[in-house]
């Protein structure tokens, strides 16, 4: 079964000071984010011109995965779309529709299980074409892929060369993106979700773990060092204080850190496929002033971006689809289903995806 095109899904950001504020308005639209969070963190985009590097990153992305496919005989296009700015996913839907395509396959630039990492990409496009109804498309999504082993060797051969300079030996903070606890214990199909009163994680901090130990592995041997002491911390928290979110803090947990010894810190970021502006931000503005004002090292590894490794690992994932036998068969390594990661707000919006009845793929 062939596909006629690839729609990659980004978050996307504002281009100009003129967008920042109707992006971050976007972005929280009824979530009830008081408007003088909104001025603090659009001042983030102002500090860097007001131009978020996400979309010249997802662009870069898009071209290497093309130039990938294209390098196995594959010439399928890729388009990018995005949640909250230019190109809306609704009009590039449209314009694929215009095109002649029919069957597209979609892919979003994150890696792990939760509602606004998946489902609410599988919710933009879901909406789009139910507001349509005349477009005679059908769009199926890649499941989360951080169990790939690419992905966390990437981010390990990243790492790697900062856990091999000479006489370091540094305390390792893997970070990824706070969200509301509710929210992760309900992250994955529902078979993985924690019991009540468990104090197992959902599938996004499993998931996490994962990679974390994983890029470890790949780390140490590559760099010849004993396994360092590490942890998962967060960042970029942006909800009421009054519920409860991931913990701990990356700031908070490199003060405590630091009253009990620690000097050296490195900071992995593998929430993010990208350095955008969360990460510039909270990782090399913020949490940079925090290491500074404790009088500690700090190191930031960049992200896995455009890494040919990375790269070829997500061709290859693409692959596996574009030449299935049916856009909707099973393959390995997949986990979504239509109770996945469930909407916090908008229970029953309309999704794409691979909906599981009854233990059948459909």
């Amino acid at each position: 079964m062939t596909y006629d095109a690839i729609l990659l899904l980004g978050f996307g950001g504002p281009e100009s000071l003129d967008e920042v504020r109707p992006f971050l308005e976007r972005v929280t639209a009824g979530r009830g984010i008081p408007p003088e969070r909104l001025d603090e963190v659009g001042q983030h985009y102002v500090a860097l011109g007001g131009v978020s590097p996400i979309n010249e990153q997802n662009r870069a992305l898009r071209a290497a995965l093309e130039a990938g496919l294209v390098a196995t005989g594959d010439h399928t296009p890729v388009v990018l779309a995005n949640r909250n700015s230019a190109p809306f996913v609704p009009d590039v839907v449209a314009e694929l529709a215009a095109s002649g395509a029919h069957r597209v396959l979609a892919l979003a630039t994150s890696a792990y299980s939760s509602y606004s990492s998946c489902r609410q990409y599988r919710e933009n496009v879901g909406v789009a074409l139910a507001d349509h109804p005349d477009l005679d498309v059908d769009v199926v999504k890649v499941p989360p892929f951080p169990e790939f082993p690419w992905f966390a060797e990437t981010t390990g051969e990243l790492l790697a060369p900062v856990l091999a300079e000479p006489g370091r030996r540094p305390y390792v903070l893997f970070t990824t993106h706070s969200i509301p606890s509710s929210m992760a214990r309900t992250s994955g199909p529902e078979s993985q979700w924690p019991a009540p009163g468990s104090d197992q994680p959902g599938a996004y901090v499993a998931q996490h773990l994962a990679v974390a130990r994983a890029a470890l592995d790949v780390a140490v041997r590559r760099a010849g060092v004993e396994m360092p002491e590490w942890q998962l911390v967060y960042q970029s928290r942006s909800g009421s204080p009054a519920i409860p979110w991931l913990e701990p803090d990356i700031n908070d947990a490199m003060t405590a850190l630091a009253a009990g010894g620690v000097s050296d810190f490195v900071l992995v970021p593998i929430g993010f496929l990208s350095d955008h502006v969360e990460v510039i931000w909270d990782l090399d503005h913020e949490a940079a002033e925090t290491a500074r004002e404790l009088g500690v090292r700090m190191t930031r590894v960049p992200t896995v971006g455009t890494h040919p490794a990375m790269v070829d690992g997500l061709v290859t994932l693409l692959r596996s689809h574009l030449t299935a036998e049916s856009p909707r068969a099973p393959l390995d390594g997949e986990r979504c289903a239509g109770n996945c990661c469930p909407a916090p707000q908008r229970p029953g919006a309309p999704t794409v995806g691979r909906p599981v009845v009854q233990g059948v793929h459909l």
